[in-house]
């Protein structure tokens, strides 16, 4: 497969890596040219031609179990609007909401996400069953009444999945298992920095700097929830309370005293049954994309990002991220004094490898009123549609989508399998 030219971005750092919904198959070449196969929500086979090219295994994942399915779906879609099908095979792969991992049509508009249309994988679809041995990475299609038949093997995984049961290093170990190269960070780093709490602490231990916060543990709660209130007491209000290891701003919310706190500690416990409570912080929300680096090279870093709440919303809530485009400005490149902006990448690409990461990762800030930058979090599996923060961010560093994909496949192909 060709491998995209690397560009230069504002600041270079040293790698971490990064993942996407989805799976990427493997690499064929032919006259030149790789092709891959996109999957959703399972991995990436090669397709069903007796034998294949070789290709760059990639597919998007779709959501499963993940209370971020439609995101999930909607990343996906993107992702198979803009691979290039003289380079690519696509081969993809959804993992529908009871679980069921299905070959997917490939056909990104019914899985496009917008007001009145929450997309999800089609569960009677044919059955996929995915390698478990690290000497057969071939994928398994089971249709009623058809005999099984083979897609071939995986090259590449392309994981387009957010939330858990997919972005929080499940499926990144099960691919680690079957020894496939995937997209984006592998166990360790996506576990941990899905875990708000683990992904503070983890920060803090490199000497960024962080806000102030409060967890709540499933077992401190169930035992004594006024000693847990009274510990979130200790910050100032107003703070948000969060589900510990939930993304796109589910069951988020803005607590102005104590008189809300427990509703809301109840509202995040829907999505996950450990809480994290942060004060809030007045300033303004700055995000960085990071892109690990080839061989030893040091992380890149794009050109900052801002989002602006202009109307209602308290803040970047689903709605706003998602479904109410008009509400939300996002300013890339943002309006950061340069000295700022050089600190702001440095301590980015300092988050990326103090995680671990691979791949590609979005950092998040904030700049507060007086001037100082605190880390709000790691994300290793961004918002990945052309209209998300990290894609416009690279757009403003001068890599567009397509060429975006391409990166992360070539970096997950270089990847070695096992311990690394």
């Amino acid at each position: 497969m060709r491998r995209p030219g690397r560009r230069a971005s504002p600041a270079r750092v040293r790698a971490p890596r990064a993942g996407w919904q989805g799976r990427v198959p493997r690499v064929r070449r032919r006259g030149g040219r790789s092709r891959a196969t996109s999957v959703g929500a399972a991995r990436v086979a090669c397709d069903d031609r007796p034998k294949r090219r070789r290709q760059d295994p990639r597919r998007p994942r779709l959501r499963g179990r993940s209370s971020e399915h439609a995101v999930s779906c909607a990343t996906a879609a993107s992702v198979l609007e803009a691979l290039d099908r003289d380079r690519y095979d696509v081969v993809p792969v959804g993992i529908a909401k009871d679980g069921h991992w299905v070959l997917a049509a490939d056909d990104p508009e019914p899985l496009r996400l917008a007001p009145g249309h929450s997309p999800e994988v089609d569960g009677a679809a044919a059955s996929v069953i995915v390698p478990t041995s690290a000497t057969d990475r071939t994928l398994v299609v089971h249709e009623a009444g058809q005999p099984p038949r083979t897609l071939g093997e995986v090259d590449v995984v392309f994981p387009l999945l957010h939330g858990p049961f997919g972005e929080d290093g499940t499926i990144q170990g099960l691919l680690d298992l079957a020894d496939v190269r995937y997209v984006g960070s592998g166990v360790t780093a996506s576990a941990v920095m899905m875990d708000k709490a683990m992904m503070k602490t983890v920060l803090a231990a490199a000497g960024l700097p962080i806000g102030p916060y409060v967890v709540i543990t499933d077992r401190e709660w169930r035992r004594d929830p006024a000693a847990a209130m009274e510990a979130v007491g200790a910050l100032s209000f107003p703070v948000f309370v969060k589900p510990a290891r939930a993304g796109s701003s589910m069951g988020i919310s803005k607590v102005a005293s104590m008189d809300g706190l427990e509703a809301a500690v109840e509202a995040a416990r829907e999505h996950d049954p450990k809480v994290v409570v942060e004060q809030g912080i007045a300033g303004r929300e700055i995000e960085c994309g990071v892109l690990e680096g080839h061989g030893t090279d040091a992380p890149r870093t794009s050109e900052l990002g801002e989002c602006v709440v202009v109307q209602n919303h308290e803040f970047y809530d689903f709605e706003a991220k998602y479904l109410a485009a008009d509400d939300v400005r996002l300013e890339a490149p943002a309006d950061v004094p340069t000295l700022v902006a050089e600190r702001i990448r440095s301590m980015a690409a300092t988050a990326f490898e103090a995680a671990g990461c691979e791949g590609l990762a979005r950092v998040d800030f904030f700049l507060t009123d007086g001037g100082d930058v605190l880390v709000n979090e790691v994300n290793t599996m961004p918002g990945f549609t052309p209209s998300s923060m990290y894609p416009r961010m690279w757009a403003a560093t001068g890599v567009t989508y397509p060429q975006l994909i391409d990166e992360l496949v070539a970096l997950a192909l270089e990847r070695r399998t096992g311990l690394r």
